[in-house]
């Protein structure tokens, strides 16, 4: 009997919501009967360069209740990398290596959960299985917080991020209430090019005039002198003043406000790894304002807060994961699964293949229409869009008063047990 078996990876960085859509792909595979074994490749691609393989349907037999909790479990079940393959025209080694894996697996479908970066993997495992004439199908499932993919309305885990954004501004607002002191609070948020995490700050708001009164993208040119000209406006209105930034935040010709401050490296894809701009500009309004001030990086609780996982994001994880085992069957490959947000009055989501050539490497930013206040705050047409992607909240299950998530007792491919 011929075996017909699929493989899963996680790539990029982790969300509250990737492993729901690794449970959306298990249950696809299983709702299929069409695969006879779902592998999950430990570490992304680099699991099958290194046969770092876990036989997930295996693992999940018997216990059905293990997908519910794995789909509320935060971070990456199966581990990530920050491999970027070469391309097959440089160097071919490696996809030679992968192929000959799928081969050896049975493997007739790849689904690649992530982001650009992992976008861009789909794409050359596409193209090179193309030339060499593999079946293999190779599907993305898209996931970031930055919601910066083309091609789609937004992305798994930015719902939550901007919930726990949204959330931590109202906290952190009622904090500095406290003092009838004149200050001010910047608080650092994620987003490189892009700013859409940043921009949900604005869903703290309780009434206009309310905190945060300043938020400042990286789309928009940021000017050290017009900062401080609206911190000093603002302080006609309120005393306790909470500023948000982009860590990306730039001066419009490619220098970054955190570079002012120290050096800053880059990953293995090239991107620059920021962070400091909160502190440089606490430093600036120390300074040349001599008023209290402080600075805060919400950093990775951003990215994986299970207790702010926003229901929505939840069920359009799995979904989305679900619908990618769909087109795979379908015999499609090179493909990205995007979410289309109708018209209607109503928020209503339907997915559909997308080509990741118009994905990867690309990046979706806010719309400058969607930017107000000189380029100081945020508009109503970016609380419209994002409100529904915070809705409702998961209760996740508890153990000893903490959360119970699943997770692997060792990083390697070693034989697991449900825990």
């Amino acid at each position: 009997m011929n075996q017909k078996n699929c493989m899963v990876a996680q790539s990029g960085g982790p969300t509250v919501a990737i492993n729901a859509s690794l449970a959306g792909v298990i249950d696809g595979v299983s709702a299929s009967s069409m695969y006879d074994t779902v592998y999950g490749s430990l570490n992304g691609i680099t699991g099958i360069l290194n046969d770092d393989l876990l036989n997930l349907t295996e693992l999940m037999d018997g216990h059905p209740e293990y997908l519910s909790r794995l789909a509320q479990t935060p971070a990456m079940y199966l581990g990530s990398c920050r491999y970027k393959l070469p391309h097959y025209l440089d160097d071919d080694s490696p996809y030679v290596f992968i192929f000959k894996q799928f081969e050896t697996y049975h493997i007739e479908a790849f689904f690649y959960i992530g982001g650009n970066d992992s976008m861009d993997t789909v794409l050359k495992l596409s193209e090179y299985g193309k030339r060499i004439g593999s079946s293999v199908r190779i599907i993305g499932i898209p996931k970031t917080i930055d919601n910066d993919l083309c091609e789609t309305d937004h992305t798994p885990g930015f719902g939550s991020a901007a919930k726990y954004i949204a959330s931590s501004l109202l906290e952190i607002a009622h904090d500095t209430f406290i003092y009838a002191v004149k200050s001010v609070t910047i608080v650092e948020i994620m987003g490189r090019d892009a700013g859409w995490l940043t921009a949900a700050s604005v869903l703290a708001r309780k009434f206009e005039g309310d905190n945060p009164v300043l938020i400042y993208l990286p789309e928009v040119a940021f000017d050290q002198e017009q900062f401080l000209a609206d911190v000093q406006k603002a302080f006609e209105h309120t005393s306790n003043l909470v500023v948000c930034i982009s860590e990306g935040i730039n001066d419009g010709n490619g220098k970054f406000v955190c570079e002012l401050a120290s050096d800053v490296g880059v990953d293995t894809f090239g991107h620059k790894m920021l962070t400091g701009s909160g502190k440089y500009l606490e430093n600036l309004v120390k300074d040349r304002l001599g008023v209290k001030v402080r600075s805060i990086e919400l950093n990775v609780n951003q990215r994986c807060s299970s207790a702010m996982l926003s229901a929505t994001d939840e069920k359009e994880a799995i979904a989305s994961g679900s619908f990618g085992v769909q087109t795979a069957l379908k015999g499609t490959t090179g493909m990205m699964i995007a979410f289309h947000r109708t018209d209607d009055a109503d928020y209503h989501i339907s997915y559909a293949p997308e080509d990741v050539n118009l994905i990867c490497n690309q990046e979706k930013t806010v719309p400058l229409d969607w930017i107000t206040g000189n380029g100081s705050d945020i508009g109503q047409q970016f609380i419209d869009y994002a409100l529904p992607l915070i809705q409702g909240s998961v209760k996740v299950p508890e153990e000893g008063g903490l959360p119970r998530f699943a997770y692997r007792k060792c990083n390697c491919s070693e034989p697991s047990k449900i825990s």
